[in-house]
């Protein structure tokens, strides 16, 4: 598991190493039944946590992590830097749990919490002149970014080019922008939950996703001839 492999070091009362299982699929990804019972399975697990279970706490961690580390990525261009913000991601989980209420889909409340972290990772960045899109290296391998089966070798290299070139067109939108498509193009989030995660209507979200989308076509017009979504 990419977080249980991070350099995660909370007191070991707060999360001990944990267990290596199978890799469990995003709830993102799944179909509507079965998104709405894993929503409603890492609640329950929350709950738990909230009265200091620290095994939920584990579950909900190899739940999420991929999703997670996934998005910091894309957003920050850096899988180092997405790594150190994952693990503050679940810090924050853990420590906000005695004032959790399950009023709204946890998923969008996971994502609201890495919003937050990411967005003020990308200001510090910017405050201090960091930000540099030169760090998509052979330290930043695209198989962190991209889920390819095993076709050619051609085809492979063709997908990995088009996929360096779209990080680097994705890590070129502003923000809100950037998240908006790391969460509805990678991670398949409805446009109700990326409303939530904003704060903004889905009028807004669809017209921010369009503006987005034209971006990225100009950056990939020399990869791609039709949509990006």
């Amino acid at each position: 598991m990419i977080l249980a492999s991070m350099a995660f070091t909370p007191p070991a009362y707060l999360m001990p190493e944990p267990e290596r299982t199978a890799p469990i699929s995003s709830p993102q990804t799944s179909a509507d039944g079965a998104e709405e019972s894993s929503d409603q399975e890492s609640i329950r697990l929350m709950l738990r946590v909230k009265e200091g279970d620290v095994k939920a706490f584990e579950r909900l961690v190899e739940m999420h992590q991929n999703a997670i580390v996934g998005t910091c990525a894309r957003m920050l261009n850096n899988i180092e830097d997405a790594h150190d913000i994952a693990q503050q991601v679940f810090i924050r989980v853990w420590r906000s749990a005695p004032r959790y209420e399950a009023t709204a889909k946890f998923t969008t409340w996971l994502y609201t919490i890495t919003r937050n972290l990411v967005f003020n990772e990308t200001r510090r960045r910017s405050r201090r002149k960091e930000v540099s899109m030169e760090q998509e290296n052979e330290d930043d391998p695209p198989k962190y970014f991209a889920d390819h089966s095993t076709p050619g070798a051609d085809h492979i290299t063709q997908q990995t080019e088009l996929e360096q070139a779209l990080d680097k067109a994705i890590a070129s939108l502003p923000e809100k922008q950037r998240i908006a498509v790391v969460m509805r193009r990678h991670q398949d989030l409805p446009y109700e939950d990326i409303c939530a995660v904003l704060k903004m209507s889905l009028p807004a979200v669809k017209s921010l996703l369009f503006r987005a989308r034209t971006e990225l076509r100009k950056h990939l017009a020399a990869h791609l001839g039709e949509d990006v979504d």
